[in-house]
């Protein structure tokens, strides 16, 4: 590249996803899509004082963690819902690790090891929510790579189950049926394979007269899914919460064909599997439940409760969403509101698990725990930042065990418990 700076070699991976190599003056440069060992030549450098990025213009030497993506979007139409799928599934979990470990001991100040990394049951075919974005020129999918304003149409998502790329295969050929106005359209599987198509749309009041129709169509080519309708104005609840969470990107979702069951506030987490092992570990590493009061914080729709009111434990459970909640056991007293505004109502707690979104706790929220000194805290984390700096926050503890959770494979996403006990 004429002009330009030399090819530089990736070192390591940065949380978000990116490589991360040294310009020839010392300063880090970020490079998408690229794999540690590569040797690349450099785009355009959009430069800062300290670091600089650019996007891959071509990798002349590829790494030993380099491999094909399986996807024909990620790199024909740079789609930016994966980062990883160049990487090899060890790799990957490497790369984890060490972002985990990183930021422990970078932020938080904490003597940690780079935390072992639990494999998830699938590296494909694993989700089962697919948001889908409409732009302004028609097209409907997702967005390519730093282009959030823009869609590509989507033919399959090799990450999604597959029953959902059936489901999209088949209202793709019928959009003329799809709601004027479309913002998203979210396809949702539940744990029992029942199958959910939610519009979101700018106007609440638009109808969406070729429901029934859509409806009919798809149970004649054997899918029968409920259809839904809401507004894409999302509520600040649901801007706090993060990309894997249970819930919906639309408010106030109404049925409009088919039959509903539990409804859009009730659906499993994205990767339900997986979802399952970490709300485990977290309860298993508080220890004996029996005749202990327990938080849980951020509690979503429940499930981690359950589990602490089966192993004997009374529980009290904070969320602010108040269509999250669904029944629970007898021993589970349910608070609606931010954790930090509820926390001073709570009775003393033995145990506390706590899963806040990816920006972490309040500060006030964390002040509240340490006051509550509870004797362990499992602290679930889908950002290792804001881990590790509410970690070092939370002063009187010490660091007992690390787990992570490879969640979302083919994406920098890393989920991450973290268990704490009183000094």
């Amino acid at each position: 590249m004429t002009g330009g700076p030399p090819p530089v070699r990736i070192a390591s991976l940065a949380a978000g996803g990116e490589g991360v190599a040294r310009l020839p003056d010392g300063r880090a440069v970020f490079v998408p899509r690229t794999a540690p060992g590569d040797l690349v030549e450099l785009g355009p450098l959009h430069e800062h004082r300290n670091w600089a990025r650019a996007e891959s213009a071509a990798v002349l030497e590829p790494g030993p963690d380099r491999v094909a993506p399986r996807c024909a979007h990620y790199d024909g139409d740079r789609c930016g819902g994966c980062q990883w799928q160049h990487l090899s599934a060890p790799a990957q979990r490497r790369a984890r690790a060490s972002i985990v470990g990183e930021a422990l001991r970078r932020l938080g100040g904490l003597d940690a090891a780079d935390p072992e990394v639990e494999p998830a049951p699938a590296d494909w075919g694993y989700r089962h929510k697919l948001t889908l974005h409409a732009d302004a020129a028609g097209r409907i999918g997702l967005h390519p790579l730093n282009r959030p304003a823009e869609s590509f149409d989507l033919r399959r998502c090799e990450i999604a189950h597959e029953d959902l790329n059936a489901l999209w295969r088949a209202v793709d050929v019928r959009r003329e049926l799809l709601p004027r106005r479309l913002q998203r359209l979210v396809l949702r599987r539940t744990r029992d394979g029942a199958l959910h198509l939610v519009a979101a749309v700018d106007d609440f009041d638009a109808p969406w007269p070729s429901a029934d129709g859509l409806h009919q169509q798809l149970a004649g080519a054997g899918l029968e899914a409920s259809l839904w309708v809401g507004t894409g104005r999302r509520s600040k609840v649901e801007g706090r919460r993060r990309g894997g969470d249970s819930r919906l990107a639309t408010r106030d979702p109404r049925l409009v064909a088919g039959r509903g069951g539990e409804g859009p506030a009730a659906f499993e987490q994205v990767a339900p599997a997986m979802g399952d092992r970490i709300r485990r570990f977290a309860v298993e590493s508080l220890g004996e439940l029996r005749g202990k009061h327990a938080w849980d914080l951020y509690a979503g729709i429940g499930e981690t409760s359950e589990l602490l009111a089966a192993g004997g434990a009374t529980v009290e459970s904070v969320e602010a969403d108040p269509t999250a909640h669904r029944a629970v056991a007898p021993s589970v007293r349910r608070s609606v509101g931010r954790v930090e505004d509820v926390l001073g109502r709570l009775g003393r707690p033995d145990l506390v698990i706590t899963n806040p979104p990816r920006t972490g706790m309040d500060a006030r929220a964390v002040e509240g725990l340490a006051a509550a000194a509870p004797a362990r805290v499992a602290y679930v984390s889908c950002d290792p930042a804001t881990l590790a700096r509410d970690l070092r926050r939370l002063g009187g503890y010490r660091l007992v065990t690390v787990r992570a959770f490879d969640l979302f494979p083919q994406t920098a996403h890393v989920e991450t418990v973290a268990v704490l006990e009183r000094r």
